[in-house]
């Protein structure tokens, strides 16, 4: 898993309207890259929900949130649409974004082996560095941490 003080590698991945996007047309605001393991599943609506209904918190901090997820873009479009998602979404369906900021890894549920996205957050400042990490994040508390990871990269600033 990339760190903190890594450059953030760069990638180009097709959004939930299958525009293609890239993380340097962010560059000059802080970017909120989360990875999430699946779409439209309980956890994942959970988080991707809070992220909405905190907008108004990330757009004072001058965040830009990007949502990775290694589905299609037709899985993303209905995961924004169905939940009103009023951020980018991204379809990393060949895993290899994910693979590069280490987060495609081996999970076990249920006695079954199986390679998966771990779901993790990466707060990237404005010069395209990685601020803060989150390795493991709870759906339900990740926007209190990420907001806060804002505000002490807006006073570092």
């Amino acid at each position: 898993m990339i760190e903190t003080g890594d450059t953030a590698p760069e990638f180009t991945l097709p959004d939930q309207d299958g525009n293609p996007t890239t993380l340097t047309d962010y560059r000059g605001s802080p970017v909120v890259l989360y990875f999430y393991p699946k779409a439209d599943t309980p956890g994942c609506t959970t988080q991707a929900c809070g992220i909405r209904d905190h907008r108004a918190d990330y757009e004072r901090a001058g965040a830009k949130v990007i949502g990775v997820s290694p589905d299609p873009v037709n899985k993303v479009g209905k995961f924004a649409d169905k939940h009103s998602l009023d951020f980018t979404l991204l379809a990393d369906e060949d895993h290899e974004v994910a693979e590069r900021y280490g987060v495609w890894v081996e999970k076990n549920m249920y006695g079954r082996t199986y390679m998966g996205v771990q779901r993790a957050t990466f707060v990237i400042a404005p010069d395209g560095t990685v601020a803060r990490v989150f390795p493991k994040v709870s759906p339900k508390t990740h926007d209190e941490a990420v907001l806060q990871a804002l505000s002490e990269l807006a006073a570092a600033a």
